[in-house]
């Protein structure tokens, strides 16, 4: 194969890479972009936050009272740089007509580094201080009722003025099969029996597998073991997580895809992808009634 040839197939994954990052990760809806974020050196990140005074009594001789409207950066240091550099040899590749690498990149991100950021973020965001917490509760499918679970995080965010617009219900696969034995069966279009349940009471449920569903999870640092796990004892898993974005700063600072073709490998006749991310999740101080969880009462085991 030429190298400019090889060249040409190497740009060439790198949209598959957003692409299937972007269909599989649960997350990424979360991404933040904002002009209220900005970089300050490596591992910095500012985020602007405002605060401003209320209302007061209004004098007929004295007018308006004098308040005042405060805004600051707000710093954040991103805790996570990860990544990898992974082979595939030239012959291997040959052999396969270029679907050993080709599927070394689809199911990389599909199978490690997607569930890995979901993982982490939703460990995080149930750590979060402040934020509203129901009984802990191990889900019994057709004897737990999760819709009067939804309820009571319904009215607990409502009372704390959560706006209901943007809320999205992540659940685990567990507590979606015991909402659905709440659900009457019905027939919908060509007479075909369906108990889906998409949203509840307006607000989108997205189902979440267990694996990437937990209290917290710990992650490898290469040396012995790769990716992630989940801590036996110290973590839980998660029966429904309530999130507006408006409450959390999800950034992806530095992502780096990097793919050498065998011509330009210096270390070995194979091709190569360095895949890093850095990255983070934080909460708003003052929204932190913006997320509510839902655990089991029982820990990973």
């Amino acid at each position: 194969m030429a190298i400019n040839n090889s060249i040409a197939l190497a740009k060439a994954y790198l949209p598959l890479i957003d692409e299937v990052y972007k269909r599989e990760s649960l997350t990424s809806r979360f991404d933040y972009t904002s002009e209220r974020v900005r970089f300050i050196g490596a591992d910095t990140v500012q985020v602007y936050k405002a605060t401003m005074d209320g209302l007061a009594n209004y004098g007929r001789n004295t007018g308006f009272v004098q308040g005042s409207v405060n805004g600051a950066w707000e710093t954040m240091k991103l805790n996570e740089d990860r990544g990898v550099s992974l082979s595939v040899d030239v012959m291997d590749n040959d052999e396969t007509l270029g679907m050993a690498f080709g599927t070394l990149l689809s199911q990389f991100l599909r199978t490690q580094v997607v569930p890995e950021l979901d993982a982490y973020r939703f460990a995080q965001m149930a750590s979060f201080a402040g934020i509203g917490k129901a009984d802990e509760t191990d889900i019994t499918v057709g004897t737990t009722d999760v819709a009067e679970m939804l309820d009571v995080a319904d009215q607990t965010m409502g009372d704390a003025e959560v706006p209901i617009d943007g809320r999205i219900c992540f659940m685990s696969e567990k507590c979606y099969a015991g909402l659905k034995e709440n659900i009457s069966r019905y027939l919908g279009n060509e007479g075909r029996v369906s108990r889906d349940v998409t949203t509840y009471n307006g607000m989108p449920i997205v189902r979440v597998p267990k694996n990437r569903f937990n209290t917290a999870i710990t992650l490898n640092d290469g040396t012995s073991e790769f990716g992630y796990k989940i801590p036996a004892t110290t973590s839980k898993p998660i029966n429904f997580l309530i999130v507006h974005p408006s409450s959390i700063v999800q950034i992806v600072k530095h992502v780096v895809p990097r793919i050498f073709s065998p011509e330009v490998n210096q270390t070995m006749d194979a091709w190569k992808l360095d895949y890093r991310v850095y990255h983070d999740i934080f909460q708003y101080e003052n929204k932190q009634s913006g997320i509510y969880l839902s655990a089991a009462k029982t820990a990973n085991t």
